[in-house]
Parts: structure tokens; sequence; C-alpha cells
């Protein structure tokens, strides 16, 4: 299980490389991945002997989500840098152990066991696809460590799979619906929806139904497509019919695929099209070009400056996140949802810790009645906004931007606040 992913390039500045006897610093790495762990000059001397807190994070470094996965990290990096820049958490270091999941479900399990077994994490900040996600669910569950979910969005998550030891800092589809829905029957009361056929796109998808109807709606088809699919055609091609707009639910790679073939066959020019923010990420408007012009959708966070999204809090986030990015892209993409909820994930336990006065895993009860109910400020730990983390299923709600692309940029159409998008809680906690 080894981590090849340090080599690459666009890792050197998280990973000491070196041999321990050149004491070469550029950032932060993983002892038990076979580097030395130190913490970052100028304020390594400040922590003296104190012990680091080690969190875990397993991300797709490798395999389909890749791309998604190093931007993941890049939120991570920005958290753990800030938080030992002003002193640590209970003035103590955080040192981050980072593993590539493979974009598997069974590599997951493994290095989750691994981390919680041998590298002794004391809390857990990850998880990118929503089925890996699932799967590693037991591990947290059976080691009674806190698992903040810091991009999987599958519904059960939070409601049929919900546990004491899980948290969601951030949106999911049910909320997303609820902020969308009324614009979506505005554009046209008939859908066909597209999804991601595995875990999060079949939950996203019924919960856009159910919306859709709730608002006078009607959802005439649903089409699957499985992940990493290279050619959609044979599927899009037969989407045909009398209603009024295409709702896509798919994210990386295979949303640049959609949107491609979809313009090239004609659909997103004959019906309407919207759908989940995750296809039109900023990292992907250059490969979409303006054949994903028209595309309106819903997002926890968009890298404009608009209305209530011109803060100082959002553009020091930008500024240094854009920085992060150009190194692992040299042409410069533009930060996304992905760095931003690792980012305030991490800012979240971070807070939870302090005011649980947290020390390690005897004290992970500690730890969740805090994050239990926690009420999180707009400012440089959240720049999103305001959040509310629900002490009945450990889900966030947060402020949705409803926004379309023009010209390869976005432009927002609407901001929801938070007490808008509410869904009821459908938690019986079983840990």
């Amino acid at each position: 299980m080894t981590e090849k992913w340090k080599e690459e390039k666009w890792a050197e500045d998280i990973w000491y490389r070196g041999k321990t006897t050149r004491r070469r610093l550029v950032g932060w790495g993983g002892g038990a991945l076979g580097a030395m762990m130190l913490v970052p000059a100028p304020w390594r001397a400040a922590f003296g002997a104190a012990k680091p807190y080690k969190i875990g994070s397993e991300q797709p470094l490798s395999g389909v989500a890749a791309d998604g996965g190093k931007t993941a990290v890049v939120g991570l990096q920005m958290a753990a840098d800030r938080i030992n820049k002003n002193g640590g958490i209970n003035g103590r270091p955080v040192e981050l152990d980072i593993v590539d999941d493979a974009s598997s479900p069974a590599v997951a399990r493994q290095k989750t066991e691994k981390m919680v077994q041998q590298d002794q994490i004391d809390a857990h900040v990850g998880g990118f696809l929503s089925n890996i996600c699932l799967a590693c669910m037991p591990v947290w569950n059976q080691s009674k460590i806190v698992n903040m979910i810091s991009v999987c969005l599958d519904t059960t998550l939070t409601t049929s799979a919900c546990n004491r030891y899980s948290f969601r800092v951030h949106d999911y589809a049910p909320a997303q619906a609820v902020a969308f829905g009324p614009l979506l029957t505005k554009m046209g009361k008939k859908w066909h929806i597209v999804y991601a056929d595995y875990s999060w796109g079949q939950s996203t998808r019924d919960a856009y139904a159910a919306e859709i109807k709730k608002n006078g709606g009607e959802v005439v088809g649903t089409t699957g497509i499985p992940l990493g699919t290279a050619d959609m055609t044979p599927f899009l091609s037969k989407i045909t019919g009398d209603f009024d707009g295409v709702f896509a639910i798919l994210f990386g790679k295979d949303g640049v695929t959609y949107g491609n073939q979809a313009y090239d066959l004609g659909l997103t020019r004959k019906y309407k099209s919207a759908g989940d923010g995750a296809i039109c990420e900023s990292v992907n408007l250059p490969a979409l070009g303006n054949k994903i012009d028209g595309f309106v959708a819903i997002n926890r966070y968009i890298p404009v400056f608009q209305g209530p999204l011109d803060t100082p809090y959002l553009h020091a986030f930008f500024d240094d996140a854009k920085a992060r990015l150009a190194k692992i892209d040299p042409s410069g993409p533009l930060p996304d949802r992905y760095v931003q909820s690792n980012y305030e994930a991490m800012n979240a336990l971070k807070v939870a810790m302090e005011m649980s006065k947290f020390q390690g895993r005897s004290d992970t009860m500690k730890l969740i009645e805090a994050l239990e109910g926690l009420e999180m400020k707009e400012g440089y730990d959240f720049p999103q906004g305001d959040k509310t983390l629900r002490k009945a299923d450990h889900q966030a709600f947060l402020r949705e931007f409803l926004y379309t692309v023009k010209g390869g940029k976005f432009e927002l159409l609407d901001t929801v606040a938070k007490d808008k998008t509410i869904f009821p809680p459908a938690c019986t906690f079983t840990a």
C-alpha cells in the first residue's frame, strides 16, 4: 500500500521528501507513510516538544476521482498551515496523515484501518466518493473515532447510515433540492434526470425528483451513466421526448464528458440545461468552453466576488487556494467546493477540539458533544458563510448559490439562505 502520489510534482510542497539527515523542509509529511513528519518553519520552534494531533485523511489521489482529490488536499493543507501558524490546537500542532484510496472502496477500507490501527490517528477529515465513505463508515464506528466527512454527498450518510461518530459540515442533496426546486419548476415543469450511476448520483436523483414533484413539476425519465464512461453517446442519444429540461448530476471528468457530448448531440440546445454544480466546477470550465454556456446550477461555493460573496474572508481564502492550485496545474484553476469543504471541515474540527479540550481518542465523546449543534459563523475559519451542524443527524445546513455560466464565467443568480434549505432529519443513531 505505497503512496506513489507523494513522488508526483504537485505533492512536493506537501511532503518532506529528503533524507532525515538533510533536514530539508518543504511542508508537511506523513511519518507512517515513509516520510519524517515535521512542523513547518517558521513556527516549528514555538511548539517545542508538544505532541502533534494526528489527523488522518483518506482521499482519491489516483483513479477516477484523482483531480478532485488533489484539490481536496489543498483545502486540508491550507487549514493545517493556518492552524499551526496561529499556535495549533490547545497548544499542539496538527499533523496530517494523508492516504490515497485509489478511488476504490476496497483500497480505502484497508488504508483506513491502517490509519486507525498503525498510525494511531486522533480523528479523520476526508472522504470524497460516496461509495467509499459508506464502505469506511464501520471503521470509524468500531474504532470510536470522529469522522468529519469533507466531500461525500450521498444522502444516506446522514439519514439511514447515520451514526454518532460521523459529521457532514457541508450540504447534501435534500437541502440542495429544497433550494433549487422552485427555480427549476419556473424554468420548466417536465424534467429528465441524467445521473452518475452510483450511490451519490442515485440518492441525489431521488432528492430532486421528490422536490420537483413537490413544486408542481414532473420527472418524465431518468438515465444512469456509470462512473468513468468515456463515450456517453449511447446513453444520451436515447433521451428524447416532450419535456422542458435535462437536469444532470455528474462530476469531474464525467461532468466534462457530459457537457461536451450533450451539446454535440444537440441535447442542451433543444432542452433547458441545469444540474449539480459539480459538472461545471471551475477546474472543468476550460475543457467545457462555450458548450456549457446557459447551464444553470447550484453550489455551496463559487469563486466569484458578487453580492454576498464579496467578503474579506472569501478573498483571503481565494488568494491562498489559487496560489496553491497553480502548483498542481500551471493553467491556474480557481478554487472549487472541494477545497472549500475540506478547509472548513478541518476548521470545524479545530473549533470543537478547542471547545472540548480534546487530548486524544479517550476524549472522543466530549468532541462529539462539542460538534453536535455547533454554530459556525462566517469568518476566516468559515468563509463560505454561517453554518449549523444539526445535533439530530450531524448534517450541516448552509447558504446555497444559484448561478449560470456565461462566456466561461459564473454569474450569480440568487443566494438561498441556510434557513431556507432545511430538510427534516431522518436519522436514528445506531452507534
